[in-house]
């Protein structure tokens, strides 16, 4: 007998950030976190028709999930400036020649 498994909303919104804010296709995603690339894209369109209100719970964050959240948030911000910075610099490198 199989038992369903159930994937915690952190989880579930972590594989769609992979999908849709990272950039990997959802078998990419679906493969390095083992699970089925069909499930991302049932995620996905559940988030997409609730209206942000997907895989609800209570709706509180403990403190270490609104730290994660937050450092998440920090660190993808953290890296598109770190990006723009090295493009700018092999613009104005070229420019000096």
């Amino acid at each position: 007998m199989t038992t369903k498994k159930k994937y915690s909303k952190e989880f579930k919104l972590d594989a769609i950030s992979l999908v849709l804010e990272q950039g990997y296709s959802r078998a990419e995603a679906a493969r390095s976190l083992g699970i089925n690339a069909n499930m991302i894209g049932r995620w996905i369109k559940e988030q997409a028709t609730d209206d942000g209100q997907a895989f609800r719970g209570n709706g509180n964050l403990t403190s270490e999930q609104a730290e994660i959240r937050r450092l998440r948030e920090e660190n993808r911000r953290l890296k598109m400036e770190k990006d723009i910075l090295k493009k700018a610099t092999v613009f104005f490198a070229k420019e000096t020649r």
